[in-house]
């Protein structure tokens, strides 16, 4: 993953910049760590939204034919030499 940094330009209401700030000033967090703090939100968000749109592809599959999809797909991957290894 790159260290290269994008600069947004977000606005949000003048509640969740107070509460987002208190937060971290309770924390110890500095100014600099709102950056922090909003990108490691986003990951979640995704991560979340990825999870549901997955969920909602497989939930009319019978949950024992989703486990062994899902074991085969684990297995095969364990398989597989990593792309790190060598």
């Amino acid at each position: 993953m790159s260290d290269a940094t994008t600069r947004w330009t977000v606005s949000v209401s003048k509640d969740t910049d107070i509460t987002v700030r208190s937060f971290l000033a309770r924390r110890g967090m500095k100014k600099g760590d709102l950056s922090k703090f909003i990108e490691d939100a986003v990951k979640w968000r995704l991560l979340d939204r990825t999870i549901a749109e997955a969920r909602s592809k497989f939930a009319d599959m019978p949950a024992g034919e989703l486990e062994a999809v899902i074991d085969a797909a684990v297995t095969a991957e364990r398989q597989e030499p990593s792309p790190r290894a060598g």
